[in-house]
């Protein structure tokens, strides 16, 4: 991509949080995360953790998506306890319709790995619903390896991970 990127990301604030409400009562999103009244919930409480990078990504300057990353120890999940230290794990949603399937996950998670990676993180997981093929898809083409399938108290997830040392 030549010039400037057209995404970019800030820091959430709480005066983000209605819109952040407004995206995860779109179909797509309760879907893959639940009742939107239980995760606005969350994110209110993680949105000034220092600990909890949440983001709001834009494109062309427009809101449209959220995305958050976590030391994999920090809160910790079975599925998470045999990562290396200094992982980040990352969760992530669309919240604009008319983004979806267009390829914008697969552009702005890639810029938001290699921004991770500058940081020093050794490895970044993501674990999806074994059955949102679509998430699934767009983690493999920017280089995601699908491990085993756990059960976890949120339910079924898909231990995905991303090694820069084993990447082409």
């Amino acid at each position: 991509m030549k010039g400037p990127s057209p995404y970019s990301f800030r820091r959430a604030i709480p005066s983000d949080l209605s819109m952040i409400r407004r995206w995860l009562y779109l179909p797509e999103v309760i879907r893959w995360w639940g009742d939107p009244v239980e995760q606005i919930e969350i994110i209110t409480e993680d949105i000034e953790l220092a600990e909890m990078a949440t983001l709001i990504v834009s494109y062309r300057n427009r809101p449209f998506a959220f995305v958050q990353h976590y030391d994999a120890h920090q809160w910790p999940q079975d599925h998470f306890e045999n990562l290396p230290a200094g992982t980040r794990c990352m969760d992530s949603f669309i919240g604009v319709s008319a983004m979806m399937g267009c390829g914008h996950g697969q552009m702005f998670l890639s810029i938001l790995i290699q921004m991770i990676f500058e940081r020093g993180a050794p490895m970044i997981a993501i674990d999806p619903d074994p059955k949102n093929e679509r998430a699934i898809r767009c983690y493999e083409a920017i280089g995601f390896i699908g491990h085993r399938e756990y059960d976890t108290s949120q339910g079924p997830c898909l231990l995905m991970t991303f090694d820069p040392k084993k990447q082409g």
